[in-house]
């Protein structure tokens, strides 16, 4: 303990060269507070060391990341704090029964001088009577002493805390909350354990130490959070390191049997989406799939409303009318990447079939409205329906990338919202193969580079970075009823500003969700935030307003 004493005596001799003025309380009454603003520092320190490593490691918190994390907090923000507080307040007493305590023979005689009628000795101002504990729960007949004690020995701890809390907070940035735990419930522990502290020290020590968490929210709001691109980093090790091993190779299949047939990826595809083998179109009759209702047409082919005669269901047949070799690979890429996907808001394949007309993708049938139509006729949706949107589509997307499947077409149009209000991911993999510049009867576009991020626009293969501009575009849209780099006259002139990057002009300003939809709109995909951290954002967002992210995206009308 004499090393902890030493460091107390020398706080505190310091404090008193750093600012300690021979007037009304007492230089040692305000070397106290001093050294209580020095101790404050202890905290920021450890909130910078946490910001520092998170640039490295990102939002990866695995045991060791999380012992770090409790290290420093419980080191800079419980246990150098509480020794240091509780070796000043040991000096003064020391001194005031008539030792030195650390200190030098002339500091430790300066300290039994007065300078104000209502301190006195500062030695035994400083050094004798109760501790905190006893003064809050033991008080004297004084009721205005006693409440001055309770709103300083109180106040002062729980503002502390708040701005500690922030601190936490804002090292934590850009990831889930729960982190922050770590630095600030070692606090509650330094507030705690400090209860044995002299009350009248413990004051000056809390004065000192309130204005210095205040202001040390600067630094660390300054380092900065660490870049999406370190986060994206982060995430695609953790992937790789939690990934399954590789399943060895099955048997051969039984001879007669027909063999999986490997499809190349055509140029534009990013190599994620031909990681799968294709699925075999199989033969079926013209007399099972009931067809009821065209729901739309594009340069691919028609989705028509079909009713499956043999399970007695409603599905969605897309057909590929007189399809080449390129929708046929594409349309066999959308049926196995649906197929391996098992997300609520992505749409279900059921199967590959020849129809007489062309080849058919059998889906799930979604009775509801793009969402670019629910905008269009009732309006711009609220942040809290925008941070369900996000969240769940943002999910579906990421499961699809896990997958190896990219969607490539993330727009408006391609968000079906169910009549429930739960919006559902479809268009996987062709509706870029033809007619892109092709009007629907909405005014949207098929592929429209209103909503193409402008990597793509220059000729880069998509990524899981052009989903998340894409996603976070129909967003935006959803938001304010327009794309967010604004309307052009005609394709050509979108296509040219997604080419250049041109700003987006067009992002709800007031809405909460300003300021990450600009930076999932960043022009370079390595500053955009991860789908992960997205979902991450949005729901800790939603809980902190007591929303839940299971909900209505919007008020749907069920078609009749």
């Amino acid at each position: 303990m004499d090393l902890f004493s030493d460091l107390a005596s020398g706080l505190l001799a310091f404090s008193k060269q750093l600012f300690g003025p021979g007037i009304c309380p007492g230089d040692w009454v305000w070397a106290t507070g001093t050294a209580g603003a020095l101790i404050a520092l202890l905290p920021i320190v450890g909130a910078l060391g946490i910001s520092v490593v998170r640039k490295f490691t990102g939002n990866t918190y695995t045991a060791v990341t999380l012992s770090v994390f409790g290290g420093i907090g419980v080191l800079f923000v419980c246990v150098l704090p509480w020794i240091l507080m509780t070796g000043v307040s040991e000096t003064f007493r020391i001194v005031a029964a008539g030792g030195r305590g650390g200190l030098s023979k002339g500091e430790a005689a300066a300290l039994n001088t007065t300078y104000c009628e209502f301190i006195g000795d500062q030695s035994v101002y400083l050094g004798k009577g109760p501790g905190v504990f006893d003064t809050l729960f033991y008080p004297g007949g004084n009721e205005l002493a006693y409440g001055f004690y309770l709103g300083t020995l109180v106040g002062l701890p729980i503002l502390s805390l708040i701005f500690v809390m922030l601190q936490g907070k804002l090292a934590f940035r850009r990831g889930p909350g729960w982190p922050a735990r770590f630095f600030w419930v070692p606090f509650v522990g330094l507030v705690l354990l400090s209860v044995t502290v002299n009350a009248n020290t413990a004051v000056h020590l809390w004065l000192g130490f309130l204005p210095v968490t205040v202001l040390g929210l600067i630094p660390i709001a300054v380092l900065g959070p660490p870049s999406w691109h370190a986060i994206r980093r982060a995430d695609e090790r953790k992937a790789v390191r939690d990934a399954p091993p590789p399943k060895p190779p099955g048997p051969p299949p039984p001879a007669g049997q027909y063999p999986p047939t490997a499809v190349a990826p055509t140029s534009g595809d990013s190599a994620m989406a031909g990681a799968p083998v294709p699925v075999p179109a199989t033969p079926t009759s013209d007399s099972r799939y009931q067809r009821t209702r065209r729901l739309g047409h594009g340069g691919f082919g028609t989705v028509w409303q079909a009713y499956d005669t043999q399970l007695s269901r409603t599905v969605a047949l897309k057909i590929a009318h007189a399809p080449d070799r390129d929708t046929v690979e594409r349309m066999q890429r959308e049926a196995r990447a649906l197929a391996a996907l098992d997300h609520p808001n992505c749409v279900r394949v059921y199967d590959l079939v020849e129809q007489p007309d062309g080849l058919a993708l059998v889906m799930e049938y979604l009775d509801g409205d793009a969402l670019a139509s629910a905008v269009d006729e009732r309006g711009p949706i609220d942040d809290v329906a925008a941070a369900r949107l996000w969240s769940t589509t943002a999910s579906a997307l990421a499961a699809a990338h896990e997958k190896g499947v990219l969607h490539r077409d993330v727009k408006p149009s391609n968000v079906i919202v169910d009549p429930r209000g739960i919006p559902h991911l479809i268009d996987f993999g062709i509706a870029r193969s033809k007619g892109d510049a092709k009007l629907t009867a909405t005014g949207m576009m098929i592929g429209t580079p209103d909503y193409t991020a402008p990597e793509i626009a220059n000729g880069a293969a998509a990524s899981p970075a052009s989903d998340a501009w894409q996603l976070a575009a129909t967003v935006s849209f959803a938001l304010t009823g327009r794309p967010p780099r604004g309307e052009r006259e005609n394709p050509m002139a979108a296509l040219l500003a997604a080419s250049r990057a041109e700003p987006s002009t067009q992002l709800p300003s007031g809405s909460v969700h300003a300021r990450l939809l600009t930076a999932a709109l960043d022009a370079e995909p390595r500053n955009r935030p991860t789908l992960n951290a997205i979902v991450e954002e949005m729901n800790a967002w939603l809980s902190g307003v007591g929303e839940s992210r299971e909900g209505p995206v919007t008020r749907v009308i069920p078609r009749q």
